[in-house]
């Protein structure tokens, strides 16, 4: 089985051009233009996203980032947002930071996940960024981190902290009937 590991810090995704897996075993590299638009596409359907406000703010071979922004709608009883909504923004990004490294015949679909809520998720802005850890043919593991900005949002020395952490493993699937990919 074919997999790759994100070890890079440098400029740039590290997984522009590598080589995306096939479900045959074969690798053949998708252009980065075409990966986007694929990403964009399927983010378009989802519905759930646009209940939320969520937006794709950008695509990276291996890496994904949402912003959704406060609304009264979607908090808790203290006023924060719900850990509800920071849980689902965040699995659509680490699935979409999946999806971007597999083939382009395939679908992603989150096998689990867990969340860690390190402080209230406060803020005007909420920026949660999925970053692919290791993705083999099938499973593709994930790391999650959401950021909040504007008044209130936790911050370690004058820098944007994170509130939460999550960690995912998501499946390929290939030619199921009515999961568009």
């Amino acid at each position: 089985m074919a997999s790759w590991v994100c070890s890079s810090a440098t400029g740039g995704s590290p997984w522009d051009d590598w080589p995306v897996p096939e479900p045959s075993g074969k690798s053949e590299a998708e252009p980065a233009a075409a990966m986007r638009a694929r990403v964009r596409a399927s983010f378009r359907r989802q519905v759930m996203m646009t209940t939320l406000g969520a937006e794709l703010v950008s695509v990276e071979r291996g890496r994904v980032e949402l912003a959704i922004p406060y609304d009264a709608r979607f908090t808790q009883q203290h006023g924060f947002l719900h850990a509800g909504a920071v849980a689902a923004v965040l699995d659509s990004a680490c699935g979409y930071a999946a999806f971007s490294v597999m083939p382009p015949e395939a679908a992603v679909l989150t096998a689990t996940y867990s969340i860690n809520l390190l402080a209230p998720a406060a803020g005007e802005r909420f920026v949660m960024t999925g970053t692919v850890v290791r993705a083999g043919r099938t499973l593709v593991v994930c790391r999650g981190e959401a950021v909040a900005s504007g008044a209130g949002a936790p911050a370690a020395a004058g820098e944007a902290a994170p509130f939460a952490v999550m960690q995912a493993t998501l499946t390929a699937l290939y030619d199921r009937p009515g999961i568009r990919h």
